[in-house]
């Protein structure tokens, strides 16, 4: 469908053209994919920040304790997104909970505007992705040998570098699952720009939803999401090549 011409009645016309190719590389939508990719490897980057010390604590915990931090970490599951998102949107409106709290705390102007800008976007897909960081990092952590942090310790090394040294390199794998997979669910994310962000906030997926179905450009959209899903492949294609290569590399 990208390689066809758009209908002025709405729809795919008659033909083939390289047109709306051609289109998708316009300079206003430069600003778009920039802030698209940005946004999910930064997303991706706090994720994996915040999940890595949590999956080691949760692997060392006792059952009783591991059982219900998990239990906490899918909760939010259980709701649905877009309720989820709304409520986020209520906390950070200016008469929202959180930023009166923000503003008797002082750490705030009155004035303070924290909805409708990359930063609320950025704090919300950060809520949202940060489960499918823990699992996969929690899935590795449970099969590290906790000893090995032991033995380290014991000729010489700190806490902090046998945790980077060690245990660190140990759940590689579970850090390159948890990173692909953040990355490219936030790399289609439309409904939280939509509702958190400002206009100056779209990513990709505003893009080809306003083309779908605003201005019914089919093949326009098509092409969109065909570079989409280039962006996702990419990451992809490069963890499933650095895997074979580390791979043969541990073998040999």
């Amino acid at each position: 469908m990208a390689f066809r011409p758009s209908d002025l009645r709405g729809g795919i016309g008659e033909g083939w053209s390289l047109d709306t190719l051609k289109a998708v590389w316009e300079a206003n939508y430069l600003p778009v994919v920039w802030q698209t990719v940005w946004l999910s490897a930064a997303t991706a980057l706090i994720c994996l920040t915040l999940a890595l010390p949590m999956a080691f604590h949760i692997a060392r915990v006792g059952e009783t304790w591991r059982r219900l931090l998990l239990l906490l970490v899918v909760v939010p599951f259980l709701t649905n997104f877009i309720i989820r998102i709304f409520a986020w949107k209520s906390l950070l409106h200016p008469e929202g909970a959180l930023t009166q709290f923000l503003i008797r705390c002082g750490l705030v102007s009155e004035d303070a505007m924290l909805l409708n800008n990359a930063g609320a976007v950025l704090l919300v897909l950060v809520y949202t992705q940060l489960p499918f960081a823990i699992l996969p990092l929690y899935a590795a952590a449970e099969k590290f040998d906790f000893q090995l942090l032991d033995a380290a310790r014991d000729l010489g090394a700190s806490p902090w570098r046998a945790f980077w040294r060690v245990f660190v390199p140990g759940v590689r794998r579970g850090l390159m699952s948890a990173a692909l997979m953040v990355f490219v669910c936030a790399l289609g994310q439309y409904v939280i720009p939509q509702f958190i962000g400002g206009p100056n906030d779209e990513m990709l997926g505003n893009k080809i939803t306003q083309r779908a179905f605003g201005d019914r450009n089919l093949p326009h959209a098509s092409a969109l999401a065909a570079c989409l899903m280039l962006a996702v492949l990419v990451p992809m294609l490069l963890a499933a090549l650095w895997r074979r290569v580390f791979g043969k590399e541990t073998a040999s």
